[in-house]
């Protein structure tokens, strides 16, 4: 199970970067975590867009409501379970969200106000179906390659 939340001022994004960012963000992680495309395992992920009015965020100190059109501000945040998260993983996926935040505004780049935080929730600790869920329940599913459940086992003790 992944969540990626993008907080971003109300109308930033339209419904046709939203459906984009639906798909291309799930992906930008999936790749990372199983070792390859696998279109079975986007089920398990889900992307929250959160809007805030212009004057409940700030900047540098000022409200976007104050700070003027060029204040481009957005937060992506990433929530994975435990597995295979060493810091080059991490910093692919980080970079992976950046960019497909960047094609879905029609940007050259990411702004450098856009933030990405990655967070992983410890083996045990993510529930769902009632119930508590593990990574290495789903090594089994097909979707992760050989050598990414290789390297889960190995992150997880297993």
């Amino acid at each position: 199970m992944t969540i990626i939340t993008v907080s971003a001022p109300k109308g930033r994004l339209s419904k046709e970067q939203r459906r984009k960012l639906a798909e291309t963000l799930t992906d930008a992680v999936l790749v990372p975590e199983v070792g390859q495309f696998a279109p079975a395992a986007r089920v398990g992920f889900q992307v929250h867009f959160v809007e805030r009015e212009a004057d409940m965020t700030a900047i540098g100190g000022r409200l976007l409501a104050d700070a003027g059109p060029d204040a481009d501000v957005m937060v992506i945040d990433v929530t994975v379970m435990d597995g295979d998260w060493r810091q080059e993983v991490r910093a692919e996926v980080i970079e992976r969200v950046l960019a497909a935040m960047a094609d879905a505004c029609g940007l050259a780049e990411p702004s450098p106000a856009w933030w990405v935080t990655f967070r992983v929730i410890d083996e045990g600790s993510w529930g769902s179906r009632g119930g508590v869920l593990s990574t290495l329940s789903l090594l089994d599913s097909g979707v992760f390659t050989e050598d990414k459940a290789k390297a889960v086992r190995a992150a997880l003790g297993a």
